[in-house]
């Protein structure tokens, strides 16, 4: 690549941070401004892009903490831990048997599993060094999820407003369906305020079983690799307690709240600047299959679950 492309890639980047940064850009826009940059260009911050994008995202779900009741976040994430039990079971007994079927290396299938069923790529984040996956398994897993995750940011929100679906019901749907936490809170923020809460108490709830899952892994694996707490759900709780019963603090908390939706939205752009070509090409058709396969199960099962009535709030 030449100085002139280097040059563009670096001004055409920093000008889409900006914006994505000003407050005018919608979450699921975002995304796409920074897949069409991945696909446009090669990433000069690629590495950079990601350690932020992972920093931003849990700032990010503390800021918007400050926008949210405690007593209705301690309701929804105590009704949606036992559909989270469940769901986490199923969803890891289905991945282990598609795994199988498809022939998808162990590690691999298992990082694509613990990814779906809990939260994209955090969860394979904290789970990877446990198993010690090699490159090209991390690469299949990490793409696989993270398209999938994409996806389900632009469609999730139509196909709500299509099955008119109510606040709480593609709150709790987007919680239990989407991977990673960042687009489970992007595309409850486009479907409406209340979605919101639900959707981000509820998968929150969901993240903190990566540490008895980690801690399961390490116990069959004999692996003595350090286990990570999501410690940005103990500052979340912190700042709804704050909303709650420290109301002096409004003004500050309106901005605070207002500043984790931008981040979000910043987190959103970096994310999508990492899927490229190469990406695609990476994550192979097997293993791809195998995660398609699964999200669409659980996105299936779980939609109708709540438009029967058998999950709700």
């Amino acid at each position: 690549m030449n100085l002139l492309s280097k040059l563009n890639a670096k001004t055409v980047f920093f000008v889409a941070l900006i914006l994505t940064a000003s407050g005018m850009i919608s979450p699921p826009l975002a995304l796409v401004i920074g897949i069409c940059y991945g696909f446009s260009f090669a990433h000069p911050y690629h590495i950079e892009s990601r350690n932020l994008s992972r920093l931003l995202l849990k700032l990010a779900v503390v800021g918007l903490g400050f926008g949210m009741n405690l007593r209705q976040v301690v309701h929804a994430g105590k009704s949606g831990f036992l559909y989270t039990a469940i769901s986490i079971s199923g969803v890891m007994l289905l991945g282990w048997l598609f795994g199988r079927l498809l022939h998808v290396s162990k590690k691999a299938s298992y990082l694509i599993t613990v990814g779906t069923a809990i939260c994209g790529g955090s969860a394979i984040a904290a789970i990877a060094p446990i198993t010690n996956p090699n490159e090209e398994e991390m690469a299949m897993s990490l793409g696989t999820v993270f398209v999938l995750n994409s996806v389900a940011l632009l469609i999730f929100p139509p196909i709500g407003f299509a099955l008119h679906l109510t606040q709480t019901q593609f709150g709790l749907w987007a919680a239990l369906a989407i991977h990673d936490t960042s687009s489970v809170v992007g595309a409850s923020a486009k479907y409406g305020t209340q979605a919101l809460q639900i959707a981000t108490t509820v998968k929150l709830t969901r993240a903190l079983w990566i540490v008895p899952l980690a801690m399961l892994t390490a116990y069959f694996t004999k692996s003595k690799a350090k286990i990570q707490l999501p410690w940005f759900i103990l500052f979340f709780c912190l700042a709804a307690v704050a909303y709650t019963y420290f109301p002096a603090g409004q003004s500050l908390y309106l901005v605070l709240s207002r500043l984790g939706r931008v981040g979000l939205t910043v987190v959103l752009f970096l994310i999508g600047t990492g899927l490229s070509k190469e990406t695609l090409r990476r994550v192979g058709a097997r293993p791809f299959l195998q995660g398609v396969t699964l999200w669409a199960v659980v996105a299936v099962i779980s939609l109708m679950a709540i438009r029967g009535g058998w999950i709700s709030l």
